[in-house]
């Protein structure tokens, strides 16, 4: 499938005069580059940029550099990832700059093979680490670069081979100058214009190039995402000092390790006789929609798995789902 020799150049010029500014887009030669880079690209794994901003922030307030990053308790990462999800993102960040600072010299390896061994970063990662750091010709192919090119030639992404697309048309795609700019400006352009649900084709920079535009503006061309349903009942200790018992282990393997209460799926036998109903709430992790009942009881004494937490008061590293059953419950006092 060929690709217009012109798509590169209009999408840099789009780029050029449109782009948001956001804190990790730093100068090539910044020292902050690399730190910005990688820590931005943990954070923007299945989380929108809106929701990242503020975190990157306060993340980068605290920890101004990779250096530092590497000596930080990984409680004091959690802590700043607070609320952000997806916590093995953090617990990885802190291990891979640990690697980077102690064992590559404080660089990033410039090769998918020795980047891919480092925790947390997969072939999407790796490829838009290099474009972006090492202003290598590569793309990361995300949901924003797939919609492109699912449009451009109005063919659904399932029949699409990306790879095989970028680099048959590497020619065209790339000019070494600005390749880390064309990573990041394609992936700007299918965020801001080309977006899934009434995508802006009008003011669209390649849109006289685009299939999708030109014979089928009104054919959905959208993948529906797989929606997993589940069922849990969750258990919590309470005592009159405004504590709630919690555990790390737990059979919710997208929180496996961290604390939660008794967690079981409503499928599995329980006795909830001497256990108090206190509501069902809905909640959303990724693509799994829960629905929980939520039960509690008063008492001194708790299973030797559960420690003592306070639902008010809490220095330690609280997950946003276990901070969602804290609102619950604290209407009990």
């Amino acid at each position: 499938m060929h690709i217009d020799h012109n798509l590169s150049k209009k999408i840099i010029t789009w780029y050029d005069n449109n782009k948001r500014a956001l804190k990790w887009r730093v100068t090539s030669n910044s020292s902050k580059k690399l730190y910005y880079r990688l820590l931005s690209e943990f954070m923007l794994q299945q989380t929108q940029v809106k929701t990242v901003i503020p975190y990157f922030q306060k993340f980068t307030n605290e920890i101004k550099t990779l250096k530092k990053l590497s000596t930080t308790s990984e409680r004091k990462v959690l802590k700043l990832w607070e609320g952000l999800g997806y916590y093995r993102r953090a617990k990885n960040l802190l291990k891979t700059a640990k690697i980077i600072v102690k064992q590559k010299n404080s660089k990033l390896p410039d090769n998918i093979f020795d980047l891919k061994k480092l925790p947390g970063i997969g072939i999407y990662t790796a490829n838009i680490l290099l474009a972006l750091v090492y202003n290598q010709p590569r793309l990361g192919i995300d949901g924003n670069v797939k919609r492109i090119f699912s449009r451009i030639f109005n063919k659904h992404e399932k029949n699409l081979n990306f790879e095989k697309i970028i680099e048959k048309n590497r020619k065209n795609l790339f000019f070494f100058e600005r390749n880390s700019d064309f990573a990041e400006a394609i992936m700007e352009l299918g965020a801001l214009v080309c977006k899934p649900a009434e995508p802006d084709c009008k003011n669209c920079p390649i849109n006289k190039i685009c299939k999708f535009y030109k014979y089928g503006e009104n054919k959905k061309l959208k993948n529906k995402t797989k929606i997993n349903n589940r069922s849990y009942n969750i258990f919590c200790y309470l005592n009159k000092r405004k504590q709630i018992g919690l555990t790390k282990k737990n059979n919710l393997g997208f929180l496996k390790e961290y604390n939660l209460p008794i967690v079981k799926e409503k499928s599995a036998k329980h006795n909830l006789r001497e256990w108090n109903f206190l509501c069902n709430y809905k909640n959303s992790i990724s693509n799994k929609k829960l629905s929980i009942n939520l039960y509690y009881k008063f008492s001194n004494k708790i299973p030797k798995d559960l420690n003592w937490h306070s639902i008010h008061n809490n220095k330690e590293f609280i997950p946003t789902f276990t901070k969602k059953i804290f609102r619950q419950v604290e209407n009990l006092y």
